[in-house]
């Protein structure tokens, strides 16, 4: 220095320290101050430049703001080289000055210019805001304000040296005049999305001020307080984190990689077959073991990993998140340091006081700089997460639309999904921790050494408690994760069993059997909560173990430290300063764990993503498109299998089809038509041969794959609309009728799946599709099997055929309708995977092989028998049902016994939906389906909005009402709920107790106080103790509160729901109410306690914190009020506006989920119509648009974070400002305890705003789950002192007396004045059009109807005054729809158990029944699936037949089954019913009219009032209305 400075000073502690009126010694000023800034500019500079070159945004025009930049800056330089010249002049004029006049203004000079160029550079490579220059100005300012105050200090000296006082000045405020310039943003480049996107992100025109404190997202805060965000008032995705960049980047990685891994692969088999030498025979190759060894090591050579890949498209962006972490670890333990100097100035009582203030502030500085690069962080991690989530799910779907069928087999849709939702979000949420990993160890080692140097070795101590946790955290953490297993087993069974009962309801309600369920779900439920208490008690400890480390470790430390040596005295400064460093051990010692773990999922979800991007893809180039020939399909030797190591599947095929020709492809099932088809496409594995095919493909599979979109999106497929090509697609597929059935004509929007449209239908939509297509080739997979018999005709009329509209079309048709066969050019006999034989119709007919052989078994009366049936079908159901209800004709041909099942339920299910608005099918179906999307009906076609609107009303009313709160607080007791606040509140005395007594034993030293030692420890001990005691007491009894409030209400709502009337259910999609059984009970259950627990906890702290910093400098309660009100802002314009965010962004994600499984289970469609890259378009839309409202998400919790932990930083400063002012009053430790706190609270605030916020989301849960507790219930089950007799009724006489009924308030009435008498035992048939009131009759019986008007009375009992079980318990209907649940068949027959296993078997003999049962292994244990898929349609039916013949009651109500019985078991359940119910009062509802002719009389309803009633030979005579019924049904 002295040679630097001359004879100058450079440091000098009486001039700087001790003194009220401090300064830096002249050399100091000269050149440390101002060489900072210059220093960190020029090593940024070399970095920031290569950055700039990089990235390229365009350019900006020079702006006046520019300009004026520039001109400063280079005046800046001259004032600066102006005193480099003038020291040149003085040393001409023998004034010899010391080199650091020289070299500083050189420095600085240079410094300026490079500055000015970076300037100009910034605005060519299009930066708008630079955060390198506004930290060199900053810095420049800061370091020129000493020397500043010094000249004006010493103004009186400065008359020898004019000039350099002159020029500092002007220097001084042009730095200052740049700093502020710099705060303003350039204009946005030229060519950038942001002139032309109307809805940009602010942050990509954003200062650097306002994107360090994320200032720019304010204007998204206070939209979303006014009112709830929409899609709308969300920003467009910033470029760098859409599908477009992000995907192909990780791709390009990912293809680097796998090329990278196959050359290494076959440079070593290059090797290895090098090795073994020409000197081997050439026929076999000699192995010696030890190359046999290398060889087997090198077929599972490396993989090509995708963890390389990941790293090289996003770890470079990553790592600016993991620099920012590295410096905020550093600044962390500044704080304690600053702490102890605080401490140690309170000590000194004559130090001066501005010391006191700049280390005030300085705390404060160091906590802003901290928050500040937290937050950047965060940010920098979280975008990483996003853009894995993004890269990895467009990966994923580009990848399942290229498999083979052999991989697809190896992964189910369901895992694929998994892949998408579970492993992406796995990964997304790792990065967020990821850094952790060197971050925790750093922060140990770092603050262990701090330790070491404050206490010694006694640290160790305190560090072995803390080790000692480690594995006591995570053994809790393995039992958690077992129970909670466990309870989603729970949970799913419970839910699948609520679903069921959903789903059956109304037979519930029939048989009264509601209360046998009930006692189901509770039993099921109480294990539930059983599990749910383990788990609250576990967690409970963790709490403790949580909540209570630091203290312990502090207290062991501190017991150790004082007992090892007599002369270790605790003071203030080792106290304080060890419990702050201890603080920042607590969070990575608690982190290391969770983030580990986290690493082992991720990797597991590495390997599976992995393995599944790895899977063999479709040979693109196994079929020929390039074909010239004058066959537009050939296929020569061709041999498939569908996977590469299966055997072939189809062998030895040639099939020549000529441009333009029809060929239909026979065979009996299983022998490899659909095969033939899939190799055509290029689906199989081409093992020899060649295909090759002209033009393009169009696809029909037999299984119709049906998008969750339009029905004309669904036809067009992407094509331009042309409405009259569409028109006659429309036609010729015989869509029209269809259209006209539907609620929204072409514009309905299809379930997913087709599930609103008849098997039939989605046949016919997809054969629209490929009609459209107007392609030059034709795969039709077996379109006519699912349509009926007229339809088909009218199909291969107007489209296949040889007058249909694909004529002059090479169309190759699979099909099992033989009377389509001598319409077509060519036939292609399959048998067993080859090619029997192929020519034309009569050719095979002479050469009487295979094909004749399969006439012969579907021989000429089969077929004549099977159109007589299914005419006499039609004509019986045609004025009850559009054309595709029936089960098909087809199935008479189509030995699928199992397909023709399913086929069957499914055309029964969609025979309830396709029903026809002008005649509104029988009523009771009507409901059945109101809640799945059907054409009547008008309050389904609102009821999708209703939807919307009714969860709309429950989240966006913005802040949840107070009683809500208190609903929850009744639930959980209101007693037990005052008394975990009061716990809570004992808890932070006792830990207050326990700093305050620390506090006043640091003070022994000075005040030389008597206290032993050991009364110190022993009372600390004592408090700290009581405090763990007392966090764990509340942990269990909050525990106890929540599996109260969980009990509660869900018993309330089931019990709600089991007593609410039919009428509900049917208004009501099953959806929404099975979501208020699992979502918010799950909400309820696990959720919102710990939601609770966390906010008592975060807000005991705070106020605790505040309370402390009062009691020991009482004039901060002043600061308090303002600092209050901010806080209070900030959390309300955060918590409204991420709300919404949240929902916004679940409601976006599942369309990419759903539109993923879609496309996978369409995927050779999509790709015979060459579709791919559309639908990877619309995928990478779909999650852009949920990155959309994510984004927002992410950032305004880095918005509120660095608001409110400016806050907290506020209120150190603050804390630490009032004790330098109060130093005289104070005594060290009180100032370490407030100082201390204060530290700690930035953290507790932080969590509490989180808190407040996930508490109003979750609180919902309980309004919503009240909602549904309270809906209007039916008349009592029992009512007490109206029973009947056991043996009610006697008879069975039944009299409707002048009966009106309405479904609901507000709708017409179905029945109207209806009186009639019927005597015991008499047979009543029920017939009527459709929509006559038909079962509203039967319902009314059971009083799921309840009266508008008049009565009914059964055996001199009005039905009206007696309970709804003691009325449905003494009746029998046998309903429509067979409903089974799932549990054992003898459950199912009997669930209260009150019959003996002998009448249970002689009922099922009765039923026809004991054969099947007997035969199972289980007999009347017989597990029955869900809905009783195991049985068949008519098996189900013998089983409603055996529940009534079990009950035999007086009254059997008979809801006829139309197309779910075949005839023959229909046969059997009459005649049972003839014998078995000889006695009884039998009301049937009859669609077959021969089942009734012998009844004794016959009811004819006509739009709800009684048209005709007699006996069927009166009503025949009559010529009413019966009559023609008959002769429709070709009985007359």
């Amino acid at each position: 220095m002295k040679h630097l400075c001359g004879n100058l000073t450079f440091w000098d502690s009486n001039f700087t320290k001790h003194t009220n009126l401090p300064d830096l010694p002249a050399c100091f000023q000269l050149s440390v101050l101002p060489w900072t800034p210059c220093i960190f500019l020029w090593l940024t500079a070399p970095f920031y430049i290569l950055y700039l070159k990089m990235s390229n945004r365009g350019y900006i025009m020079m702006s006046i703001l520019n300009r004026i930049k520039t001109a400063l800056g280079l005046i800046l330089w001259i004032v600066c080289w102006t005193d480099l010249f003038s020291t040149f002049h003085e040393m001409n004029q023998n004034q010899l000055k010391p080199p650091v006049y020289f070299i500083t203004p050189l420095v600085l000079g240079m410094s300026m210019l490079l500055a000015t160029f970076l300037i100009q550079f910034e605005r060519l490579k299009g930066v708008q805001s630079s955060g390198v220059l506004f930290i060199f100005w900053t810095l420049s300012v800061l370091c020129a304000i000493v020397p500043f105050r010094s000249k004006i200090m010493n103004a009186s000296q400065a008359e020898n040296d004019k000039l350099r006082f002159t020029t500092f000045y002007i220097y001084f405020s042009l730095t200052l005049l740049q700093l502020i310039l710099s705060c303003f943003n350039e204009k946005p480049p030229h060519f950038s999305t942001v002139v032309t996107d109307p809805n940009v992100c602010p942050e990509t025109t954003a200062g650097f001020i306002s994107k360090m404190t994320f200032w720019w997202f304010t204007s998204m805060a206070i939209k979303g307080y006014k009112s709830p965000l929409e899609n709308k008032d969300l920003w467009s995705l910033n470029k760098d984190d859409s599908s477009e960049l992000v995907v192909p980047n990780l791709l390009n990685e990912w293809e680097k990689e796998k090329s990278k891994a196959q050359s290494e692969q076959s440079v070593k088999d290059q090797a290895a077959f090098r090795k073994t030498g020409p000197g081997a025979e050439p026929n076999h190759v000699s192995v010696s073991p030890e190359e046999e060894v290398l060889l087997s090591k090198q077929k599972e050579a490396r993989q090509p990993s995708f963890l390389r890949a990941l790293l090289r498209a996003f770890g470079p962006y990553f790592l600016i998140g993991s620099a920012f972490k590295l410096l905020q670890d550093l600044i962390t333990f500044v704080n304690p340091q600053l702490l102890r100097m605080l401490i140690d100035f309170t000590k000194q009582r004559q130090a001066p006081s501005w010391w006191g203030f700049s280390l005030a502030f300085l705390m404060f500085g160091a906590s802003l700089l901290q928050t500040l690069i937290l937050h950047q962080h965060f940010q920098y991690c979280f975008v990483t997460g996003m853009r894995l989530r993004t890269g990895i799910i467009g990966a994923i779907y580009r990848k399942s639309l290229v498999i083979t069928n052999e991989a697809k087999r190896s992964s189910t849709v369901g895992e694929v999904v998994n892949l998408m939702s579970v492993d992406a979000q796995c990964f997304m949420d790792l990065t967020t921790f990821l850094n952790m990993l060197w971050s925790a160890p750093l922060q140990i080692m770092l603050a262990l050494f701090f330790l070491w140097q404050n206490l010694g070795a006694s640290v160790l101590a305190g560090v072995a408690v803390m080790v000692l946790l480690i594995p006591f955290n995570a053994f809790i953490a393995m039992k958690t994760r077992t129970y909670q297993v466990e309870q989603m087993k729970y949970k799913d069974q419970r839910i699948k069993l609520m679903n069921e009962i959903l789903n059956g309801i109304k037979v519930l309600k029939l048989y009264a059997w509601e209360t046998s369920f009930k006692e189901k779900i509770l039993q099921i439920r109480q294990k539930e909560l059983n599990v749910l208490r383990k788990t609250a008690y576990l967690s409970a400890l963790s709490t403790m173990a949580w909540i209570s480390a630091p203290f312990l470790v502090a207290l062991t430390t501190f017991a150790v430290f004082v007992s090892v040596d007599k002369d270790n005295i605790l003071d203030a400064e080792k106290a304080f300063v060890s419990l702050s460093l201890f603080n920042i051990l607590r969070f990575p010692l608690n982190m290391l764990p969770n983030v580990i773990s986290s690493i082992v999922q991720a990797s597991v979800s590495l390997k599976r993503i992995q393995d599944f991007l790895s899977h063999d893809e479709l040979d693109p180039e196994s079929v020929d498109r390039t074909n010239t020939s004058e066959y537009a399909v050939s296929v020569v030797n061709g041999k498939f299998s569908w996977a590469k190591q299966d055997q072939a599947a189809l062998d030895n095929i040639n099939v020549m089809v000529p441009q333009g020709s029809l060929l239909a492809v026979v065979g009996h099932v299983g022998c490899g038509k659909t095969s033939l088809v899939c190799a055509l496409l290029g689906e199989m594995e081409k093992m020899e041969g060649q295909i090759s095919i002209r033009g393009s493909v169009a696809y029909v599979p037999q299984q119709a794959w049906i998008q969750n979109a339009t029905l004309r999106d669904n036809i067009l497929f992407g094509r331009p609309y042309v409405e009259q090509k569409y028109r006659c697609v429309l036609e010729a597929c015989a869509l029209t009728p269809d259209l006209e059935v539907l609620p929204g004509g072409d514009q309905t929007e299809i379930g997913e799946k087709g599930i609103n449209l008849s098997g039939g239908q989605r046949q016919r939509v997809s054969l629209a599709r490929a009609l459209y297509s107007e392609s030059d080739v034709y795969l039709l997979d077996d379109p006519l099997s699912a349509v009926d018999a007229h339809v088909a005709k009218h199909i291969f009329d107007n489209v296949i055929g040889p007058e249909g509209a694909l004529k002059g079309k090479t169309r190759i048709l699979v099909t099992h309708g033989i009377s389509f066969l001598p319409q077509v050019d060519n036939i292609l006999v399959m048998v067993d995977g080859r090619v029997s034989e192929m020519g034309s119709y009569q050719q095979l007919l002479k050469e009487n092989g295979a094909f004749a052989e399969f006439l012969r078994n579907y021989s000429l009366e089969d077929i004549i028998e099977d159109e007589d049936i299914t005419d006499l079908l039609v004509e019986e159901e045609e004025e009850e049902f559009p054309e595709d209800a029936l089960s098909n004709h087809a199935d008479m041909v189509d030995n699928e016994p199992v397909v023709n099942e399913a086929r069957r339920h499914f055309m029964r299910q969609m025979s309830i939906m396709s029903i026809d608005p002008e005649n509104p099918k029988k009523m009771s179906r009507r409901r059945r389906c109101s809640e799945r999307k059907h054409p009547e009906s008008p309050t389904e076609k609102k009821d999708p909005k209703v939807d919307k609107l009714i969860q709309a009303e429950t989240t966006e009313t913005g802040r949840v009402k107070l009683k809500v709160y208190w609903e929850y607080a009744k639930a959980v007791g209101p007693l037990l709920s005052l008394f975990i606040c009061f716990l809570y509140g004992c808890q932070s005395a006792t830990s207050i107790g326990a700093n305050f007594w620390l506090s006043e034993w640091t003070n022994d030293a000075l005040n030389k106080s008597t206290t032993t030692t050991s009364t110190r420890v022993g009372v600390y001990a004592a408090l700290g103790l009581s405090q763990s005691v007392l966090v764990m007491f509340s942990s269990f009894t909050l525990a106890l509160g929540k599996i109260q409030a969980a009990r509660k209400l869900h018993e309330t709502l089931l019990d709600n729901k089991f007593h609410t009337p039919q009428s509900f259910f049917d208004t009501t999609p099953i959806g929404r109410i099975i979501n208020r059984f699992s979502k918010d009970i799950y909400v309820i259950d696990e959720l919102l306690p710990s939601t609770v627990l966390m906010f008592l906890g975060t807000f005991f702290a705070s106020l605790s914190t505040m309370i402390v910093i009062i009691f020991s400098t009482p004039i901060f309660a002043l600061v308090t009020v303002p600092l209050a009100l901010i806080y209070f802002f900030v959390q309300r314009f955060y918590v409204a506006t991420s709300r919404q965010l949240k929902r916004l962004e679940s409601v976006s994600r599942s369309p990419i989920y759903s539109h993923f499984s879609e496309t996978i289970t369409g995927t050779s469609v999509i790709r015979a119509y060459g579709r791919n890259s559309a639908f990877v378009l619309s995928s990478d839309m779909k999650v852009d648009e949920n990155q959309k409202s994510y984004y927002p998400g992410i950032v305004s919790n880095r918005w509120l974070g660095v608001r409110i932990e400016f806050i907290g930083n506020c209120i150190v400063l603050f804390a630490a400002v009032f004790a330098v002012i109060r130093k005289a009053s104070l005594s060290p430790g009180l100032v370490g305890l407030s100082v201390s706190y204060a530290l700690q609270v930035t953290m507790s605030l932080n969590w509490m705003v989180r808190m407040t916020s996930d508490l109003e989301s979750n609180i919902v849960a309980v309004e919503r789950v009240k909602e549904y507790s309270e809906t209007p219930t039916e008349a009592p089950w029992i009512v007490k002192d109206r029973q009947p007799p056991a043996d009610w009724p006697p008879k069975g006489n039944v009299e409707f007396v002048d009966y009106s009924v309405r479904y609901r308030e507000g709708l017409d009435l179905v029945l109207r004045n209806i009186s009639l008498e019927v005597r015991g035992g008499e047979k009543i048939g029920i017939v009527g059009r459709t929509g006559a009131g038909k079962s509203s009759m039967t319902l009314c019986l059971f009083r799921l109807l309840e009266a508008a008007d008049g009565h009914i009375v059964i055996d001199e009992v009005k039905i009206s005054e007696i309970g709804l079980h003691d009325l449905r318990s003494k009746l029998t209907i046998i309903p429509q729809e067979p409903v089974l649940f799932s549990g054992t068949l003898r459950m199912n027959l009997d669930p209260f158990e009150k019959y003996s296993d002998e009448e249970v078997w002689k009922v099922l003999e009765l039923s026809h029944l004991k054969k099947f049962v007997s035969n199972q292994s289980s007999k009347l244990d017989l597990e029955c699936s869900e809905g009783g898929e195991n049985l068949s349609v008519g098996q189900r039916q013998l089983v409603c037949l055996a529940r009534a013949l079990l009950r035999k009651t007086r009254i059997l109500v008979l809801d006829e089954a139309t197309a779910a019985v075949d005839l023959e078991t229909d046969d059997l359940i009459q005649s049972t019913i003839r014998t078995q119910f000889e006695d009884c009062t039998v009301f049937t509802i009859a669609h077959r009219l021969n089942t009734i002719m012998d009844y004794t009389r016959v009811l004819v309803l006509d739009k709800g009032k009684i048209a005709e009633f007699d006996t069927p030979t009166n009503l025949l005579a009559q010529k009413g209305i019966f009559y023609g019924m008959a002769k429709d049904a070709g009985l007359v």
